[in-house]
C-alpha cells in the first residue's frame, strides 16, 4: 500500500537550479514502484534562504520541499541515497498525514507583531 511522504531538502546554495534538479530526479527515481510509477505528488522550490544557524560553515542553503507517494519499502535506500549525497546539507522525512504545506509567508519590515498581542489587556 502507497503512503504519503514530505521530504525538505537544504541543498547548497551555491549549486544552481539544474544541478538541484538533477539530483531530485535522482534519487525521486528510487522511489518508482508498479504502484506508483510517478511518485513525486508535489515539488515546491523555496529558493536560497538564510538558515537558522550555520551547517557545514554554510549560512544558506537552498530548499525544495516535495510531497511524495511511494511504498515504503522503498524509503530506506532513497534515504541512503540522499545521505551520500553531498550536495544536501539537511534533510527531512516525514509521513504526511494529509495536509498540505504551504510555502513560507515572507516577513515584511511593515508587519506588526499584531498576532503577538495580549489579549488580556
Amino acid at each position: 500500500m502507497s503512503r504519503r511522504y514530505e521530504v525538505v531538502y537544504i541543498f547548497d546554495a551555491s549549486r544552481e537550479e539544474a544541478q538541484v534538479n538533477e539530483a531530485l530526479d535522482r534519487h525521486h527515481k528510487l522511489l518508482k514502484t508498479d504502484a506508483t510509477p510517478e511518485p513525486v505528488v508535489n515539488l515546491s522550490h523555496w529558493g536560497v534562504r538564510t538558515l537558522a544557524y550555520p551547517i557545514r560553515r554554510k549560512e544558506t542553503g537552498y530548499y525544495v520541499v516535495a510531497d511524495l507517494s511511494t511504498e515504503p519499502p522503498q524509503l530506506p535506500e532513497f534515504e541512503r541515497s540522499i545521505k551520500l549525497d553531498e550536495s544536501i546539507i539537511r534533510h527531512l522525512v516525514v509521513v504526511n498525514e494529509g495536509r498540505v504545506s504551504p510555502p513560507p509567508r515572507e516577513r515584511r519590515d511593515d508587519d506588526d507583531d499584531d498576532d503577538m498581542r495580549d489579549d488580556d489587556e
